[in-house]
């Protein structure tokens, strides 16, 4: 094998780089260990006829730059490695005077493509700390590769071909209310979109993208499902009015939770405020500068909140006891358990017996005289459609509730993210349904 090949094969460069010559300064590191940075000079073939760092399109020259530059390539053993080459300028159509492109980096990186594979890779596999110190970089590094990396994913792939049935969530990313908005596909379970903010104007952005990608895509969704937010609901009817809304049962079933624990809440206070609901122990913020715990039936109801929320056949024997007590004792409280298990029980059963199911269910509400689920069963009126449309065709936001939980963890693994640029590139690499690959491998 011939030099020059053996030193393209361990820099990780390719025939159209010429390697010019190697330098090695070998130093010792504080605990005796040998180290060093090895510098490969190298140029592009063709010197003579450049191309756009940007674009890539053949251009004519300009001027020879303002220096020599370096970019990170991968590590030799212990060795740090780096290539060195001239960075002339070209005069591109387009972009006006631009350094010219070289094969073995992105432009603007100051590392080789090989090293971001690696990174990128890396990313979507180990922690901040591993990525970090295995690599030597800075974690703030490993976000500008990975977005370049998904970003030069993205330009050779179709995002949104086939897609047909989508389901739209937000999540939470940070602190401070900062919420991505993100599109799943429901036939593939893969993450299409992501992009920073919850309101109309950002999922305004995913059908723009949906539509420029190739024109008549928002025609051809089918199935939109969603937690029934006004927003979300306004911009589909607005960009795919053709498409089946289907409100997801786990948040409808959700409003039913939290309608009952508001009468749980206030048949507490009620139970408190009774003559020896609650008894002096020890200092607090009440009267007097005492703490007054809930005690008889304050405190028991108190208590109840679990078996209030599970489902029936996930109930202990303490559980069910304790709602055979509330039967008893409230019936006002109890009334509005049966309400929740009422709604749960309507997504259970097949479309037509649904129909009747919500509609008595409504109407059941409706004169419950329970305020809570007075003010739900407008708001299941409201969304009547769509929630027996999600009964229909079986949908559910399930798909993309896991996508944000995994979201969540890649941000709780990282340590969080400087921008959300970087988390979405992450996102959109690990579940995307385009990993990457190590550099060499396929």
């Amino acid at each position: 094998m011939r030099d020059a090949s053996l030193w393209r094969a361990l820099l990780g460069v390719d025939a159209a780089a010429v390697i010019e010559g190697v330098e090695f300064n070998q130093d010792t590191d504080a605990d005796g260990s040998l180290g060093g940075v090895l510098v490969a000079h190298v140029r592009p073939r063709r010197a003579k006829r450049g191309r756009c760092g940007v674009c890539g399109a053949p251009s004519s020259w300009y001027d020879p730059g303002e220096d020599r530059r370096r970019w990170r390539a991968l590590d030799l053993g212990v060795v740090q490695v780096y290539l060195e080459a001239d960075s002339p300028r070209v005069r591109c159509a387009v972009h006006g005077p631009t350094v010219r492109q070289v094969p073995w980096a992105r432009h603007g990186a100051g590392h080789t493509r090989a090293f971001d594979q690696q990174v990128a890779w890396l990313a979507t596999q180990c922690s901040k700390s591993a990525v970090t110190q295995l690599m030597r970089i800075a974690w703030r590094t490993v976000g500008s590769i990975i977005t370049r990396v998904w970003a030069d994913t993205a330009a050779g792939i179709d995002q949104f071909a086939g897609l047909r049935r989508i389901g739209i969530d937000e999540v939470s990313y940070k602190r401070g209310h900062k919420y991505l908005t993100v599109v799943v596909d429901h036939d593939t379970g893969r993450l299409i979109w992501a992009q920073p903010g919850r309101d109309r104007e950002t999922l305004g952005r995913f059908f723009d993208a949906l539509e420029e990608s190739s024109p008549g895509r928002c025609a051809q969704i089918t199935h939109v499902s969603a937690d029934g937010a006004q927003w979300i609901s306004d911009v589909v009817a607005q960009r795919c009015p053709q498409a089946v809304r289907c409100a997801d049962p786990f948040h409808v079933v959700g409003w039913a939770t939290e309608a009952l624990d508001v009468e749980r809440r206030a048949a507490w206070n009620n139970a408190r405020r009774a003559p020896g609901g609650t008894y002096g122990n020890g200092p607090g913020h009440g009267p007097q500068g005492r703490r007054h715990d809930a005690t008889g039936r304050a405190r028991g109801l108190k208590r109840a909140r679990y078996a209030l929320w599970k489902n029936p056949e996930n109930l202990t024997t303490r559980q069910r006891a304790k709602l055979e007590w509330i039967a008893k004792t409230d019936p006002r409280l109890h009334r509005a358990y049966l309400l929740k298990e009422g709604l749960r029980v309507v997504f259970q059963l097949p479309y037509d017996q649904a129909c009747e199911a919500l509609d008595a269910w409504i109407a059941w509400a409706r004169r419950c005289r329970l305020p809570s689920f007075v003010e739900l069963q407008r708001r299941i009126t409201k969304h009547r459609t769509s929630i027996l449309a999600a009964i229909e065709h079986g949908l559910s936001n399930g798909r993309i509730e896991s996508i944000n939980t995994k979201i969540r963890l890649i941000t709780r693994v990282a340590f969080g993210f400087r921008s959300p640029e970087a988390l979405i590139a992450l996102a959109m690499l690990n579940l995307g349904g385009h990993r990457p690959t190590l550099p060499g491998r396929t």
